[in-house]
């Protein structure tokens, strides 16, 4: 087959477009210094672990251009995210140093995250901050970012790369502690209802990873029925109705968000209350003080919305030239049955979906409420 002269020159252009967009990522390569630690402010920027890495970027000058490339957004968590993303950046001593916050959700294709990160990487963007939808599948774009000589930072569920920082909790921690509360309050082992995140993500794989490796070494008989409540309170409460008449009774339950809407299915389907460990919801937290006599022992724990806060410090101080990890670990927020107190560890007056847990004092953050409610959900 022969090509036309005008198809011919739209290929030429285009490819002298794309070497042209390649010499100019190329030309900027200033990918970060591995440095000793101690990192800046490392109350805050804590290093994972013994063996992680430390940052030192060059430091750039004047306001920053910050993007936040989101994917998933359906559930309650991460419009909360978004709006305690927005807040943060609005905040006066954080709002002097941008330029521009750009906020982008794309859902759960996994090829249009990637796209929107490489698009702001050629939109000339100093740092991009990212709730990868999957932890592996973005080693080009981690490679652009990093010849491009962009601040790639990723939080919640992480990417699977040591060219990048990434700021978490010990998301299989968490599984090992929810199902430690399982075994101690169920002596006798049995029937355990799993509700499960987003498929795919590295916080889901993580947190199941923990809750089973952590059963199967108790020397307990457990028989484990697992859904996908998406994190979603009526996601997950229409597939714990599903369960429960499929597959129910059970003797313990965990639950990885959507867990207002996990109890509401047991109250709605008259099971009986039983050990439950679950995530930070201000609604679950209220059901967990409300029942906690008539058998719904809780485990409360996870890390609010706010971490997208610090992994926005993070890339500011990244950008200053500042010593960073590449691995930051933040700090759980627990509690557990009997020590559920109202305006302090659940807020009777606010919403049942609102995540309890949103501050990081060794960071200097802290938020109210009110501010991050006040902001919207959408891209900007």
């Amino acid at each position: 087959m022969t090509s036309s002269p005008t198809f011919r020159h739209a290929l030429a252009l285009g490819l002298s477009v794309s070497f042209f967009a390649a010499l100019t990522v190329t030309a900027h390569a200033t990918g970060p210094e591995i440095v000793a630690g101690p990192p800046a402010q490392p109350e805050c920027f804590s290093p994972w672990g013994k063996d992680t890495k430390f940052f030192k970027f060059p430091k750039k000058a004047g306001k920053f251009r910050i993007a936040l490339a989101n994917g998933y957004i359906a559930n309650t968590w991460r419009i909360q995210m978004i709006q305690t993303a927005k807040a943060y950046a609005a905040q006066p001593e954080v709002a002097a140093k941008l330029k521009e916050f750009k906020v982008v959700s794309t859902g759960e294709d996994v090829p249009a995250q990637i796209s929107a990160i490489n698009n702001f990487i050629d939109s000339g963007y100093d740092a991009i901050v990212v709730n990868a939808q999957n932890p592996t599948a973005f080693g080009p774009v981690i490679k652009r970012a990093k010849e491009a000589g962009v601040v790639l930072v990723a939080f919640d569920n992480i990417l699977d790369t040591q060219d990048a920082i990434n700021v978490n909790v010990d998301q299989k921690g968490l599984g090992v502690l929810w199902a430690n509360w399982l075994i101690k309050n169920v002596p006798g082992g049995g029937k355990i209802l799993e509700v499960r995140g987003v498929a795919g993500t590295s916080v889901d794989t993580d947190r199941h990873n923990g809750i089973h490796e952590t059963l199967d070494a108790s020397g307990k008989k457990w028989a484990v029925t697992e859904v996908v409540g998406k994190w979603d309170d009526g996601v997950a409460q229409k597939a714990t109705a599903d369960a429960i008449a499929t597959n129910g009774p059970f003797v313990g339950i965990t639950g990885q968000g959507g867990d207002t809407g996990i109890v509401q299915a047991m109250i709605d389907a008259k099971h009986a209350f039983v050990p439950f460990g679950g995530e930070t919801e201000n609604g679950f937290r209220k059901f967990c003080a409300a029942h906690a006599a008539d058998g719904l022992k809780c485990s409360s724990a996870g890390t609010g919305p706010a971490q997208v806060a610090v992994a926005i410090k993070t890339a500011i101080a990244a950008l200053e030239g500042q010593v960073v990890p590449q691995s930051v670990k933040l700090p759980l927020a627990i509690v557990e049955d009997p020590n559920f107190k109202a305006d302090a560890d659940f807020f009777p007056k606010q919403s049942d979906n609102f995540f309890v847990g949103n501050a990081f004092p060794t960071c200097g953050i802290n938020f109210t409420a009110q501010e991050i409610m006040g902001q919207s959900k959408e891209n900007q």
